[in-house]
């Protein structure tokens, strides 16, 4: 299959808006038959599926929340039978339950060629040798980006992350041309080729595709420096597939994002639709998935709409890169974590105390989470060997829940500042760079 498809990628937006509304109606039906938390939201609103006429009527549709997913766990807003779904990806969610998203084989083809098609966009080509330096595993950037590579016709390095040195023997050993990590773990390999005594513009590579946390145009530039590439942004979220959402294009000027797949609304705090450049929160509703549609799925993301046309000639609309979270949600190491997890871990262990500090550092270009707590009355007996114990427990178990390794210090009881809410609670000492 050819990945620039100018019939799609071109297309008015008249007929965009055509085959977008035929879409929608289609995706409207499936969860008002299949799911019912939809069903029940459609009535608690009064509304049926023929009330929607036009590609403004998606504002009459309820919304749907992270908070859904955690609530219909793990099953319950599929659309299709469990003997339908083909693979299932999971991330974690806000009270230590994952957010489960479901895919049918023809929901892992719809993803594979959205995502051939964002690297086609930044001029990976077939033949191209792609090294995916993410995780594999119930994280969608590994499978999903991999998948994606070799739909385009590339020779895909499935790497995964960690073992650094190794990675920068296999860029320079298999002619990598392409590579995919969140852009720290990026820094930190072109870091680690210069205490190896590899310049890292001398490796093979002509391509970066960067994304999983947010990143600076100072990143931006570093990282071309660095390695001697283009350096591209990709956006995704597991709820909506993954990654292959929006992607820049070779302009570098905002991401493209994909209006056949999804309908995009950029809403203010009223849920009102923001002007171009006004900044809101991106809100996405499916237009091509089986076993997971969702309506107006409320991503917590901050961006603005762009205006105008983009040189590359495609036609999908373009979003900024993002301001921040419209929540608390942090971002370390590509990893999404949530205070409150933090918290629900704690408050389970009567060792420790119910007050707590999250300190967020960049170390040699990667994230380092610090979780100061403090201890309860009858765990401090003073004993080195008892603090450490401790210790090591807590930092198991955060690990185990957050799937991030994690520096635990303790404290003495009434050493932290007592302050409200918990955004007080992260210090992030990280600067952009």
């Amino acid at each position: 299959m050819e990945y620039w498809q100018p019939k799609i990628e071109t297309m008015k937006r008249a007929q965009l808006e055509e085959l977008q509304l035929q879409r929608l109606k289609k995706t409207i039906n499936a969860v008002y038959k299949n799911v019912q938390f939809y069903r029940a939201k459609f009535k608690e609103m009064g509304i049926q599926p023929s009330d929607i006429k036009t590609l403004d009527d998606v504002r009459k549709l309820p919304f749907t929340n992270k908070s859904d997913l955690r609530d219909n766990y793990p099953f319950g807003l599929f659309a299709v039978p469990m003997k339908k779904v083909a693979r299932i990806h999971a991330s974690s969610g806000t009270s230590g339950k994952s957010t489960v998203v479901g895919y049918t084989r023809k929901d892992l083809e719809t993803w594979a060629n959205l995502m051939a098609r964002c690297f086609y966009m930044v001029g990976v080509r077939p033949g191209d040798v792609f090294q995916n330096a993410a995780n594999y595993g119930l994280f969608t950037g590994g499978l999903g980006i991999h998948a994606g590579a070799e739909r385009l016709g590339c020779t895909v390095v499935p790497s995964g992350t960690g073992s650094t040195q190794k990675q920068i023997e296999m860029i320079r050993d298999f002619g990598v041309t392409v590579m995919h990590a969140t852009p720290s773990y990026a820094l930190y390999i072109a870091e680690t080729a210069k205490k190896m005594g590899i310049e890292p513009g001398s490796l093979p590579l002509r391509i970066g595709v960067f994304g999983a946390e947010p990143w600076s145009a100072n990143t931006r530039k570093e990282l071309e420096k660095s390695f001697g590439i283009k350096a591209y942004d990709s956006y995704g979220l597991s709820e909506m597939m993954g990654p292959g959402v929006a992607f820049e294009c070779t302009e570098q000027d905002g991401l493209h994002i994909w209006e056949d797949a999804f309908i995009v609304e950029v809403l203010d705090r009223n849920g009102e639709p923001c002007a171009p450049g006004e900044k809101g929160e991106l809100v996405l509703t499916t237009l091509c998935k089986e076993a997971l549609p969702l309506l107006r799925y409320r991503t917590g993301d901050i961006t603005t709409f762009m205006d105008g046309e983009c040189a590359c000639g495609r036609t999908a609309r373009k979003i900024t890169k993002f301001f921040g979270r419209a929540d608390d949600m942090l971002i370390i190491r590509g990893i999404n974590v949530f205070p409150s997890q933090i918290e629900h871990v704690l408050m389970e262990m009567p060792e420790v105390g119910e007050y707590f500090q999250v300190v967020l550092e960049r170390v040699n270009h990667l994230d380092e989470i610090t979780v100061k707590v403090e201890m309860s009355d009858r765990a401090f007996s003073g004993e080195l060997g008892d603090l450490k114990k401790i210790t090591n427990t807590v930092a198991k178990r955060l690990k185990d829940t957050l799937n991030l390794r994690t520096n635990v210090v303790l404290v003495e009881k009434g050493s932290l500042p007592r302050v409200e809410g918990k955004s007080k609670k992260v210090i992030d000492l990280r600067t952009s760079i």
